[in-house]
């Protein structure tokens, strides 16, 4: 079974000081066996001096890959909490009105046991 490979990240201050290291030697000649010591690529090292002359070092820092993470709402909590707080008061509401309905039931059936004559035997 074959490993499969990692993806290299690389630090911003690691990228600096290759980048340092290569602009000391660049009057020698001496960048591409700094390239063949660490295993980069000439693209690698131009696109970082391209970043530093930007002034980007967050560009420096390895970004993850995929699609950006959408920010974080801050009152995504308080929605959540008021979400919450109404689902159970529906519920308390929904068993009120089961109470009033079964209340008028009897109400009704009391109501009519009172109207109704009493056959119990009394003549």
């Amino acid at each position: 079974m074959m490993a499969t490979p990692k993806r290299r990240r690389f630090t911003a201050k690691y990228k600096l000081s290759i980048l340092n290291e290569t602009d000391r030697v660049a009057v020698t000649g001496g960048v591409s066996a700094i390239l063949r010591r660490e295993g980069l690529y000439s693209s690698a090292l131009t696109d970082w001096r391209r970043q530093r002359s930007a002034g980007t070092l967050g560009a420096l820092q390895p970004r993850q890959r995929g699609p950006e993470k959408a920010p974080v709402n801050p009152l995504q909590a308080e929605l959540a909490k008021a979400n919450r707080e109404v689902s159970a008061l529906r519920r308390r509401l929904d068993q009120a009105e089961a109470i009033i309905v079964i209340q008028k039931k009897v109400a009704d059936l009391l109501d009519e046991m009172e109207q109704t004559p009493d056959r119990g035997g009394k003549s």
